[in-house]
């Protein structure tokens, strides 16, 4: 799957900035990224109109297609710029070594948790949101999402993994379970959270996971 994107390449590039043309391309794409995940964060790829997420960035219709030639594609292009956010938020606490292993994972459910409530519980996870919509979405959405999960898992597995060589967890516990574990009850506990409109469900759930970690 990929974007296509017209523009109008000069015969010879200048050093320096980039034509204001195709600067003012790029500044709309990413506007478009970020409408959309906002949108999506909130109802899902079905329930989310184009014209909607057009709308709010005052982007009309027929240019729209100068930056993505399809909406599968600009849902592509969504899902791989959340993931570039996401993993950026996750490494940021995860790999802290200021902190403790646990205390890192602890570190990114609380502030998590605060972004939830900022606005209000409406907004989700947009990978979660659209794993749950997945027979309604384009099939190559499917190897997408799976591979988004499995390296938010990954960066998981090695902090646990972290906590068991200092000593603050079990070595007979397997990390790469525990870490699958905890990213299957954490959108859960994001749906969960959504529903409810408060922040016990991720409480209930994080607490839940610590506990069994004998932490």
């Amino acid at each position: 799957m990929h974007m296509q994107m017209y523009t109008n390449t000069p015969t010879q590039r200048r050093r320096g900035r980039p034509p204001k043309h195709q600067q003012g391309i790029n500044e709309t794409r990413d506007t478009l990224l970020r409408s959309g995940v906002e949108i999506l964060t909130e109802k899902g790829f079905s329930a989310a109109g184009l014209d909607e997420i057009l709308k709010r960035v005052n982007v009309p219709k027929g240019s729209f297609y100068h930056y993505f030639n399809s909406k599968e594609a600009y849902g592509a292009a969504l899902i791989q710029h959340y993931d570039n956010f996401f993993a950026h938020k996750l490494d940021t606490f995860l790999q802290d070594t200021q902190l403790k292993p646990l205390d890192r994972i602890k570190g990114f459910v609380q502030d998590a948790t605060n972004g939830m409530e900022r606005f209000g519980f409406r907004r989700g996870c947009l990978v979660g949101n659209l794993g749950q919509e997945m027979g309604a979405l384009p099939e190559p959405y499917r190897e997408l999402l799976k591979s988004i999960f499995e390296r938010w898992q990954q960066k998981t597995e090695t902090c646990l993994k972290e906590a068991q060589q200092a000593g603050d967890i079990s070595k007979n516990l397997d990390c790469k379970s525990l870490a699958l574990v905890f990213w299957i009850g954490w959108e859960g506990a994001v749906l969960r959270a959504k529903l409810e409109q408060n922040q016990n469900p991720l409480q209930q759930f994080s607490n839940f996971f610590f506990n069994s970690l004998n932490c």
